[in-house]
Parts: structure tokens; C-alpha cells; sequence
């Protein structure tokens, strides 16, 4: 008996995540709190949705469901370290988005070659 493969979150390159979030084949979600954006910035095009807020906003039976999320779109995590961000990612799963990744931190991003904004 085969049993179906569970969907896990995936891994991705800095280099690959600039370049899909470049391309428009992804969207990009920042889960830092408001004060860690405040000192360091975030990735340019990318969403501020709080990790206390993710499950409110990425659910698409909630009345708060982020405009700009799809479950059929490839989605990119990332907070300080990737362990926020991972959390999220496994959320997003439950809720049936289908291509998840956790960049890890914004450093990773800026690694790519990711631009970072401010204010």
C-alpha cells in the first residue's frame, strides 16, 4: 500500500528566492514583530504579516485573510533565524497552501542579493 507523500516545507537559496520573488512566482512574508522591522528593515515586496498574526491572516476561512495570499501560490517565510519563519511555514501548510519555503533570516535574503527597505 502506497500512502500519500506529506507535504514538508521546503528549504530555499537565497539566490533562488530573489529570483522567484523578482519573477513574481512567489510571495514574500516577513514574520518579524514591528520593532525588529523598525531597526533592520525588510525584504523589498515583501508582506509584514507577525508570526501572532499568521494564523488569522494566511487561514483562507478567515474573515482577515491576507488579499494578496493564495493557497495555489508559492509561498517564502522568513523572520530573524529561520525558526519563527518555520513555524509559519508549517501553518501555512495546515491551511493547504501547496509550495511553502523558509528562506531562514533576512540576512539569507540579503545573501541573495535581495534588496532590503526601510520606513
Amino acid at each position: 500500500m502506497n500512502l500519500p507523500l506529506q507535504e514538508t516545507v521546503r528549504e530555499i537559496a537565497p539566490n533562488d528566492a530573489v529570483s522567484k520573488i523578482a519573477a513574481k512566482q512567489a510571495v514574500l512574508i516577513d514574520v518579524r514583530d514591528i520593532a525588529e522591522l523598525n531597526s533592520t528593515g525588510k525584504a523589498k515586496d515583501a508582506l509584514h504579516i507577525p508570526l501572532m498574526m499568521i494564523s488569522t491572516k494566511t487561514d483562507p476561512k478567515h474573515p482577515e485573510f491576507h488579499a494578496d495570499l493564495s493557497t495555489e501560490t508559492a509561498v517564502i517565510l522568513y523572520c530573524a533565524s529561520g525558526g519563527r519563519s518555520g513555524m509559519a511555514a508549517q501553518m501555512l501548510l495546515s491551511y493547504g497552501f501547496t509550495e511553502v519555503y523558509n528562506l531562514g533570516g533576512l540576512m539569507h535574503w540579503q545573501q541573495g542579493g535581495g534588496e532590503v527597505v526601510r520606513g
